[in-house]
């Protein structure tokens, strides 16, 4: 509701809610730092204090740098350590979302002594639904609250501590862990320094987070955008995130015009086969991006080997092939009649010319498919972001093939063998 009031009832807002029940709802909102602008300095140094560090951290990069140094000096100890911490690492890194509220107890404890610990920590931290056991500062296992919860007083503590349970580094990159996070289906993840010391958790609620950027940015990249782009952002940053893939294709895009320029002389003969031209290179365009999103799907999902890439490789062109062999019979009958009774050919020129077409139809998809499956597969190894190979290239490179696929069939056959 805050984006519904105005700024004086949320001020009457801000007044009945303590800092821990606003930082609550400050942590779900988008762009936090408009709201908290609208507080006394007490009260943005509390409610920060308040938040998980990453999205303290998240919301401080929006201030102006004065004020964001300002606010950490007044935190206590604490907070600025936790957030120093986190704020350490990149913004690609796993530290970079974890958080510093989870339960921790050490290794030896026994049930009694690990069921104060919870209560004495529970009322810092309430992300209590795994407890993490540590051995001399360093991770040793976790602990379902549950399996705690009905453990009978006298039994063994060591008993119910997962010690195969999953961690992450904090070094590592977020991307080429994401499979593996969601992979574990737990509702937080250890995050351990590269001597294992535990230094925080990588919750549910922050990995779906993380998902949907990657998701975004996958889909912006498929769009041939650098980045996800955001509502209120500048003009000027737009485009610097749109220009470099526009001035990219424009190069590609005028390789294809100039291939194009190379058949003017069987274009000037057989002016007819102009008017085909943009059927060939949209369907070979539409093939394209098929199959790369279903390439790109494939990889996001699962590590492939080469035996898998080979037959996937081998099941798009056999659809191209067979789509585009559907594809080419109807091209072949009814640009047959077309081209017979709308524009007065002979019946065996007319036909000449749309089997021309149906069999540029088939050549085309089936090299399509395979260029759609191929790049994003051999991206990876340059390496270069599979989503990278956007949509946009993938046609322009598809429009490529199909023209020198539909022109050189032409030339070949209705030119030089049939001398329509």
């Amino acid at each position: 509701m805050l984006e519904e009031l105005t700024p004086a009832e949320r001020k009457k807002l801000y007044g009945i809610l303590d800092s821990d029940e606003l930082s609550g709802v400050f942590e779900f909102v988008d762009h936090p730092y408009v709201y908290i602008d609208e507080l006394n300095i007490r009260k943005k140094v509390d409610i920060l204090s308040c938040m998980d560090p990453d999205k303290a951290i998240a919301c401080l990069r929006e201030m102006p740098r004065e004020q964001r140094e300002m606010l950490i000096d007044l935190m206590d100890e604490g907070s600025r350590r936790d957030i120093a911490m986190v704020d350490a690492f990149d913004e690609d890194e796993v530290g970079s979302i974890m958080t510093t509220n989870y339960i921790v107890i050490q290794r030896g404890s026994t049930i009694k002594g690990a069921m104060a610990d919870l209560i004495s920590q529970a009322a810092e931290n309430d992300n209590i639904s795994t407890i993490y056991v540590t051995e001399k500062d360093a991770y040793y296992g976790a602990i379902d609250l549950k399996d705690l919860i009905i453990s009978r007083e006298n039994s063994n503590l060591e008993d119910i501590i997962a010690t195969s349970y999953p961690y992450l580094y904090a070094r590592e990159q977020i991307e080429d862990c994401l499979e593996r996070i969601k992979d574990y289906s737990e509702d937080s993840i250890p995050v351990l320094s590269s001597d294992n010391r535990l230094l925080g958790v990588v919750t549910s609620q922050s990995i779906v987070q993380v998902v949907d950027e990657e998701l975004g940015d996958d889909y912006a990249k498929l769009g041939g955008l650098t980045a996800e782009e955001d509502l209120n952002e500048p003009t000027i940053q737009s485009i610097r995130k749109r220009l470099p893939w526009l001035l990219i294709l424009m190069v590609l895009g005028m390789v294809v015009s100039g291939v194009v320029g190379l058949f003017e002389g069987i274009m000037a003969q057989l002016t007819i086969i102009v008017s085909f031209q943009s059927l060939i290179l949209d369907m070979a365009g539409n093939v394209g991006t098929q199959s790369l999103a279903v390439t790109i799907r494939v990889l996001m999902d699962e590590k492939l080997t080469w035996r898998e890439e080979l037959a996937l490789l081998g099941k798009e062109m056999r659809v191209g092939l067979l789509n585009g062999g559907c594809l080419g019979v109807m091209a072949l009958t009814f640009l047959g009649v077309y081209v017979r009774v709308c524009k007065g050919y002979a019946w065996l020129s007319a036909f000449l010319i749309s089997g021309c077409v149906g069999v540029s139809l088939v050549v085309a998809m089936v090299i399509s498919s395979l260029v759609g499956t191929l790049i994003p597969m051999l991206f990876p190894r340059v390496p270069i972001d599979p989503a990278v190979a956007s949509g946009p290239l993938i046609t322009t490179v598809n429009d490529l093939v199909a023209v020198v696929t539909y022109y050189g069939l032409a030339l070949v056959f209705l030119v030089n063998m049939f001398h329509i």
